[in-house]
């Protein structure tokens, strides 16, 4: 068969089958995402192979694992399908979304350092108005490409704080707070504030989130570098909903938005101080690709996101 006769062969929607088994590694959760049936999309994966002339998709061990040659092939198809939706997205914008009738999953990529009721009101305001809709929540980490993940389509919003948002991306701003301390009742800084100085406040044994992603420093420290300071970082964790208690336990000093630490005060012997340096507020935002943009499930899934951050109750 000539290239050009492959070439014939070959519709938008075969590529978006490829893209989504691969970035899936399952015919059955493809199944769900293309919102199709699994010997569907078994037919449109032979199909593929007898084009691509490579399995594509073998199995290893209790999964499946894509091929090099679909691995190769991810990049080139995620940018036939970004130009595609630039192309078509004017009609794209007129589709509406049935949530209540919809059949698939979105995957959201969050912090901990939010709100504590944040991800919970999302997932309640979610499941109310799309019970048929899956939802995946991914932790956000130095090992995890948040950048990559979105432009493969792997994960359709990045929700977290950073004090200098990635600009190839689109962006929402969602919250936005003051930067304070938390410390134990009995910590020098909520017995004498007069005395919690800038000085005291670097010098003092701080907690830490590990790095939301590789070769980050983090809100505070990326802040405190730009002034030329450092901190005194003793512990780091990559569970920020367990801090509080560690805190609460210790002279560790925890600096971060006012709305998280309020959760925490009345649960445990915990004090809200005022920072003796000047931070800029915290912002959060989500953050999507161009190739979900126009997307009418996307738009409605950030549409939720933005409801529930301003329907979050006032510490």
């Amino acid at each position: 068969m000539t290239e050009r006769a492959v070439f014939d062969k070959i519709e938008l929607y075969l590529v978006r089958v490829f893209h989504t088994v691969i970035t899936e590694r399952s015919v059955s959760r493809a199944a769900l995402r293309l919102q199709t049936t699994q010997p569907a999309v078994s037919a449109q994966l032979g199909r593929l192979r007898t084009l691509i002339g490579d399995p594509l998709l073998v199995r290893s061990g209790h999964g499946m694992v894509p091929t090099p040659a679909a691995l190769a092939l991810l990049e080139p198809a995620a940018e036939l399908l970004r130009s595609a939706q630039m192309i078509f997205g004017a009609r794209a914008k007129g589709l509406e979304f049935d949530a209540a009738h919809a059949q698939l999953t979105f995957r959201v990529a969050a912090s901990d350092y939010l709100d504590p009721l944040f991800l919970p009101e999302l997932v309640a305001r979610i499941k109310a108005a799309a019970p048929s809709v899956g939802i995946e929540i991914l932790p956000l980490s130095a090992e995890y490409d948040y950048r990559r993940s979105l432009g493969r389509a792997e994960v359709d919003l990045v929700i977290g704080n950073w004090l200098k948002p990635p600009g190839e991306l689109h962006l929402g701003k969602l919250l936005t707070d003051d930067v304070v301390c938390l410390v134990a009742e009995d910590h020098p800084a909520a017995r004498s504030p007069r005395g919690w100085t800038a000085q005291r406040y670097l010098e003092s044994e701080h907690v830490a989130p590990t790095s939301l992603h590789a070769g980050a420093r983090g809100f505070i420290d990326e802040y405190l570098d730009s002034q030329g300071l450092a901190r005194n970082i003793v512990v780091r964790s990559p569970h920020f909903g367990q801090t509080p208690l560690m805190v609460a336990r210790s002279h560790l000093v925890l600096t971060t938005g006012r709305q998280f630490c309020s959760r925490y005060v009345g649960q445990f012997p915990l004090r809200i101080v005022r920072c003796p340096i000047d931070f800029p507020s915290l912002s959060y935002y989500q953050l999507w690709h161009e190739l979900s943009h126009h997307s009418a499930a996307g738009r409605w899934l950030r549409e939720q996101v933005r409801d529930v951050s301003r329907a979050l109750p006032t510490p």
